[in-house]
């Protein structure tokens, strides 16, 4: 993917960003919207160096990680405003679930740290197969806290599984600094244990990600094994939009983002293609609310829709 392809897809999660942050100002929100702002350049990065048919299991913050594999934001937001347009048809309002299994979007667990386990059986499905499907599983640095990674680990660094962890590390697990949660200050350094790579890369820098990623997938598809990717990066708003961080000293309640993804990788391409695709991208995100403020709300019913036993 190109530099200006790579702009397209921040632009477009950046837009996303901006008005869902401006709607629940305004409006409310009947749930949690983690917000991802200064994140996009790790989602759009990493997605970028996958194939249509890899399989992803996103993180709960943001939305950037299906934009970029090709969801439309008209049904992720639909998603997320319990709209019946929504790919689960109105089930999960209020917080990122979404599925698309002919773009690789396999969802995520209900609880957090579920992707783990999740995300193995996906690469186990890939080898029995016989298929050179890898497959991305998105965390944050508190996630990795959870047991089921380190028991994806194990299992998968041993089996070869095709998978790549892409840690979003942006120093806080909820309330917590990561100096409180974790005795190694690189997530990284835990893939030595595990006998894979532990690469640290820096997630505000878009085409540094892309570069990391492409390279573990290769060696995923090669049957080469697991890579543990870890992107630096910062967490601008609250754990949940409208969390005050009382907890933190550094915080600044703005939308400002230090180091911006998108500034850095504007550097990188033509201005005047920059602010077209600006315009574009929030043209996109304005039509597709639009759209999925008209829907009808998923009823009761759809709770039993889709379940087997």
């Amino acid at each position: 993917m190109t530099e200006l392809d790579l702009y397209r897809e921040v632009a477009r999660i950046r837009a996303l960003e901006l008005l869902l942050n401006r709607y629940i100002s305004e409006h409310g929100f009947g749930g949690f919207w983690h917000p991802g702002l200064g994140q996009e350049g790790i989602q759009a990065g990493a997605v970028a160096a996958l194939r249509n048919d890899d399989y992803l299991f996103y993180a709960h913050r943001g939305l950037g990680y299906a934009l970029a594999k090709g969801m439309s934001p008209v049904t992720l937001l639909a998603d997320l405003f319990g709209k019946t347009g929504g790919s689960v048809g109105g089930k999960g309002g209020g917080t990122v679930h979404f599925v698309d299994p002919e773009r690789g979007v396999l969802g995520q667990g209900g609880t957090v740290g579920s992707s783990f386990v999740l995300g193995a059986g996906a690469g186990i499905s890939a080898q029995m197969l016989g298929t050179d499907r890898v497959v991305a599983i998105f965390f944050g640095d508190g996630s990795s806290a959870r047991g089921t990674w380190h028991e994806a680990a194990l299992t998968a660094s041993v089996w070869k599984l095709p998978l790549v962890w892409v840690c979003e590390n942006n120093g806080w697990a909820i309330s917590v600094p990561i100096g409180e949660q974790s005795p190694t200050e690189n997530i990284a350094d835990r893939a030595a244990a595990y006998g894979v790579p532990g690469v640290i890369v820096d997630g505000q820098d878009t085409l540094a990600v892309q570069a990391a990623m492409t390279e573990a997938v290769a060696r995923a598809r090669a049957g080469e094994g697991p890579t543990l990717i870890e992107a630096k990066t910062l967490r601008v708003r609250g754990h949940f939009e409208g969390d005050k961080q009382s907890y933190r000293e550094d915080v600044v309640d703005g939308l400002d983002v230090p180091r911006d993804p998108l500034k850095l990788l504007r550097e990188q391409v033509p201005a005047e293609d920059a602010d077209r695709l600006e315009v574009e991208a929030k043209a996109e995100a304005e039509a597709a609310l639009e759209e999925v403020l008209a829907m009808p709300t998923g009823d009761a019913s759809v709770i039993t829709e889709g379940v087997w036993v």
